[in-house]
């Protein structure tokens, strides 16, 4: 035993001060923190995010159900969780867990709290009869797929992601743990890409928006620093081609730009309201804009 090995105590208690990149908006407690009612625009779905993988597969759905013909105008509004925004009361009454995304669906009689990105994407699924099968095998491939991105995709962000990039210090022990994981599971995916075009089938669907903001991402070299490099991920060969084929859509380029901070100013839209917003309103212009 090294001398450096951590002896778990008795009875744990929380260091605030030991909690790496995030320390400041974790805590080991739900509710909220402060009063801050949420703002509510004119279109039926009023969503709260930040463009984090989560955040991203929504927006993809949004952009994708507009695309496609469907009457799904949102209003987007940032969430910023580094501040921590999640907590504020309004928040907090749409997802008691804190998290983005959330969403308010107020199409009906009454309004409709739906948070979960998996459940989101299921409810907007369902709601406009796209990128869903209605029944039989096909839908139950779509949601074993999306199922296993929410299962699967903690062990590559909070497990390889965290330590290969977030921790306060590296250790060889989990980032080996959580790399050789985040292999395993390119290497499912890989295998299922080989013999189809999308990873639930023959068509696009809410799994492959739910999954491409995470795996497509890192394997593009978008996240988690030289994380593609060190994982090797291009000898993943079919994963790529789905990558690429997915990046290239429309409705995905601008919903990687809703409610992102980061990144070139002309990607960046703090808030959609209008189509026209991606013209007009990117960070490039409000600041040209004065």
């Amino acid at each position: 035993m090294s001398d450096d090995t951590y002896i778990p105590p008795r009875v744990w208690t929380w260091d605030q001060e030991n909690g790496g990149a995030f320390a400041s908006t974790n805590r080991p407690i739900a509710g909220p923190t402060h009063d801050k009612v949420l703002p509510v625009g004119k279109h039926p779905f009023q969503l709260y995010s930040l463009a984090t993988p989560n955040g991203v597969k929504v927006t993809v759905m949004f952009e994708e159900l507009l695309e496609a013909g469907h009457d799904a105008e949102y209003d987007a509004w940032l969430i910023r969780i580094g501040d921590g925004d999640q907590f504020g009361s309004g928040f907090t009454e749409i997802n008691p867990n804190s998290k983005i995304p959330a969403m308010l669906d107020r199409s009906g009689d009454k309004p409709v709290r739906v948070f979960e990105s998996g459940s989101i994407l299921m409810h907007l699924a369902e709601k406009f009869g796209a990128f869903l099968p209605a029944s039989g095998p096909d839908r139950t491939e779509v949601i074993n797929w999306l199922m296993w991105q929410m299962g699967s995709a903690p062990f590559l962000g909070g497990g390889f992601g965290h330590f290969y990039v977030y921790a306060p210090e590296k250790y060889e022990y989990p980032i080996n743990r959580y790399a050789m994981e985040t292999k395993r599971q390119y290497d499912v995916l890989n295998r299922e890409l080989a013999n189809r075009p999308y990873i639930a089938g023959d068509d696009y669907s809410i799994a492959d928006m739910a999954i491409w903001p995470w795996y497509g991402n890192v394997a593009l070299g978008r996240a988690y620093d030289d994380a593609a490099s060190f994982l090797s991920l291009h000898e993943y060969e079919h994963v790529m081609d789905w990558a690429r084929r997915i990046d290239a859509r429309p409705a995905v380029q601008r919903g990687r730009m809703v409610n992102r901070t980061s990144g070139e100013p002309h990607e960046q839209l703090w808030e959609r309201h209008s189509a026209s917003d991606f013209d007009t309103r990117t960070q490039d212009k409000i600041s040209q804009d004065g």
